[in-house]
């Protein structure tokens, strides 16, 4: 009898933990396939990229894959780094999230920006995007290290980190009125110089589309350095197209703009404009979810004031104050009336990169 209760309770009870045992050790072994997954070697140097296949289902292209496609940078990157890094959440829009992020290879600290599935464009689309995208190299852009492509569709992207921040955070905090004016200009210069070499340094333009304050970083010699160019191109339509609705209250969106694929040269200008205003008043752009999208969405505060050229009303008085007593209230009046032509509601009238920068040397001297 008590040999048959045994029988009765024991045997189910081992074949119960034999079977989690077995299914524990499949998926670990299956998570781990899914780590090493397969990496896109750098494409640069017209090296053929080889394309390793991955274990596990529901892959980005037929057959199921993930990938690593690195670039200048990024050679030591692996996807166990990138996936296992311990990291803490910087920045959230409606298409991705930003965090910051140790890695055990390359740069110790990195930003890494993960583009949900829903919002992101196709593997290939998004791959093909990634390695134009990568390959651009300036002192002030911010470089792709690496971009991860997961078997759900995901998207990390991988980029050195500044402890400094972000423009929107420096102005924020404000400038040092003894320096103020100075800071400004080199601000100005080098933003435009990496505008310029998007604009002109390949055949094809390559369209920021969403230039502003929180996607310039500084160094730590207030040297900026423009971030997340050409991000659009890693997005679905519909994605794209709320970034530019975001960029429209935000203030920043050009008044031609209606669809995020009609970005163009004029219309990045336009919003380098409205930082150029931002700048010498410390102010931030509006955040009013009331206006419409096609108005001309000037910073309120100048909007009125940059019709008016009315100056003076313009900048906190010691900055103007400053300006006279440094002898540079000419070079303030014609930086003040560069921003306003970069503003222009017609794109035909605003200055291109060139132009700009070297007025802005000029200015600066």
């Amino acid at each position: 009898m008590r040999r048959a209760l045994v029988n009765t309770v024991l045997f189910p009870a081992l074949a119960v933990v034999a079977a989690l045992a077995v299914l524990y050790f499949v998926r670990r072994c299956r998570r781990r396939r899914r780590r090493r997954g397969g990496v896109l070697p750098s494409h640069g140097g017209g090296a053929r990229a080889d394309r390793y296949q991955a274990g596990g289902s529901g892959g980005y292209v037929p057959g199921g894959e993930e990938a690593l496609v690195r670039f200048p940078g990024g050679e030591t990157l692996t996807v166990a780094a990138i996936l296992e890094a311990p990291g803490e959440v910087v920045a959230k829009s409606a298409h991705s999230t930003l965090y910051r992020a140790g890695l055990s290879a390359g740069e110790a600290v990195a930003l890494l920006r993960f583009v949900r599935p829903a919002c992101a464009a196709g593997a290939e689309e998004a791959v093909a995007a990634a390695r134009v995208l990568g390959a651009v190299r300036h002192a002030n852009l911010v470089p792709i290290r690496a971009l991860y492509v997961g078997p759900r569709g995901e998207k990390l992207l991988v980029h050195p980190f500044y402890a400094a921040g972000s423009l929107r955070r420096f102005l924020q905090e404000g400038i040092n009125d003894s320096q103020r004016w100075e800071i400004i200009c080199k601000l100005s210069i080098g933003i435009i110089k990496g505008l310029d070499h998007l604009h002109t340094a390949s055949l094809k333009p390559i369209i920021h589309g969403n230039l502003k304050t929180n996607n310039i970083m500084l160094d730590a010699d207030f040297q900026p350095r423009i971030s997340d160019f050409g991000l659009y191109l890693l997005l679905n339509p519909a994605a794209a197209q709320e970034m530019l609705e975001t960029a429209a209250v935000q203030g920043y969106k050009a008044p031609e703009l209606i669809k995020m694929r009609d970005v163009t040269r004029e219309s990045d200008i336009y919003s380098l404009g409205v930082i150029m205003l931002e700048m010498l008043a410390q102010k931030e752009v509006p955040n009013d979810r009331q206006l419409n999208a096609r108005d001309i969405h000037l910073p309120a505060s100048f909007k009125d004031l940059v019709l008016e050229r009315k100056i003076s009303d313009a900048f906190s008085s010691d900055l103007i104050k400053q300006s006279k007593n440094s002898g540079k209230e000419e070079n303030l009046n014609a930086y003040f009336e560069l921003a306003t032509a970069c503003c222009n509601p017609s794109p035909s009238l605003r200055p291109d990169t060139k132009k700009i920068l070297k007025r802005l040397e000029e200015i600066a001297r």
